[in-house]
């Protein structure tokens, strides 16, 4: 139960453990470069294809629901090009209403899904796969939910989805992803992403609920993880 809390405060942590069948990684070390941090959190992404359901829920500061849908996610990154495939639905319906399909490499759509603050950057984590990182020096030893973080910018090869860098907090610890912070052209916040519980699918741990924030928005927007298939390849 004690390592359930602790990956309830990481963001992809438990996925790892659960499609592996491993613990989760071990800390990196103090001479890791920025670029091979970024390796061990891709590490933690499922090595097999897997489908996700759940749902999206948008809340204003009230805690009130202004929308609410369901969610497929298929995703499969064992091939090239990798391949996530995002079904939208209203909530408890099959009637498809939105579907953003991503091939890696290859371009993330722009723009919020469904008006909520879901963009496809943060359902696909490409931002792992970016080629340039740098440590962010003046931000050494950050605390997320009471872990101290190596913060790392990454940044694509040219804007992906309107975002120009992703600041990552990474835990010292476990190397697991702890919070994420996408930014515009003119390097300012937009977008915050971070994990906050997890549930117990079969004998597998998973993070199951996320929070997306669209900064100075007045809203925030849920994802919920409510069951997951690890498919075959």
């Amino acid at each position: 139960m004690k390592m359930a809390v602790k990956a309830a405060v990481c963001l992809v942590a438990a996925v790892c453990a659960a499609a592996r069948g491993e613990p989760a990684p071990q800390a990196f070390t103090a001479q890791a470069s920025a670029e091979s941090i970024l390796a061990v959190c891709r590490s933690m992404l499922p090595d097999r294809p897997v489908t996700l359901r759940g749902a999206i829920i948008m809340r204003n500061r009230k805690g009130i629901p202004k929308g609410e849908y369901g969610y497929t996610l298929m995703a499969d990154r064992t091939k090239t090009p990798a391949a996530v495939d995002v079904v939208f639905t209203p909530r408890d319906a099959t009637n498809v209403i939105e579907r953003a399909q991503v091939r890696r490499p290859g371009p993330v759509p722009e723009g919020r899904i469904l008006n909520t603050d879901v963009t496809c950057l943060d359902l696909t984590l490409d931002f792992l796969w970016w080629t340039k990182a740098e440590f962010e020096a003046d931000r050494e030893g950050e605390t997320v939910h009471g872990q101290k973080c190596t913060v790392i910018l990454a940044r694509p090869e040219k804007p992906e989805g309107g975002v120009s860098a992703v600041r990552l907090w990474v835990d010292r610890k476990t190397g697991c992803l702890m919070q994420a912070e996408q930014l515009d052209a003119s390097m300012k916040p937009i977008r915050r992403l971070w994990g906050t519980r997890v549930k117990k699918f079969g004998d597998r741990w998973m993070a199951n609920v996320l929070e997306v924030e669209t900064l100075g928005s007045g809203h925030r927007t849920k994802i919920t993880v409510e069951e997951i298939d690890f498919n075959q390849n």
